[in-house]
């Protein structure tokens, strides 16, 4: 019986913390910020899960960019056709540009510039977590 009254007990820790996780606001690549030949995919390694309402921050200088990325055959491909653009400069610069996970969906983002999303690794997908409440 004791067993299970600690066992209730820890649930209920466990559930009245996730339920007060809060969003972060976190600047994709750190430091290294949103440029050439910096690695995202390993970045997004070291920073997930990520969780719905998260806010992502895009900055930068020209002449990258920011695309949405329809799917995983254009994120592959780095094709841009049918992607929608979030920002070009000068979104990037000062505080940057602000995006919202605020779906359960994958997200792929890529910078069009050139050779960035093939060769420059400026790319990355993000699938947010729900939160529970």
């Amino acid at each position: 019986m004791a067993g299970l009254r600690y066992a209730g007990i820890v649930l209920l820790v466990i559930a009245t913390t996730m339920a007060i996780t809060e969003a972060r606001t976190i600047v994709v690549g750190g430091s290294e910020n949103w440029r050439f030949g910096y690695n995202y995919t390993d970045w997004t390694l070291k920073n997930s899960p990520f969780y719905i309402n998260d806010k992502l921050v895009f900055k930068f200088d020209a002449p990258h960019n920011v695309y949405l990325l329809p799917n995983l055959y254009s994120y592959i491909k780095c094709d841009f056709r049918g992607a929608t653009l979030l920002a070009s400069a000068p979104k990037g610069d000062g505080k940057g540009f602000e995006v919202v996970l605020n779906q359960w969906r994958l997200y792929y983002f890529a910078s069009s510039n050139d050779k960035d999303c093939s060769d420059g690794l400026m790319k990355f997908f993000a699938m947010p977590l729900p939160h529970w409440q």
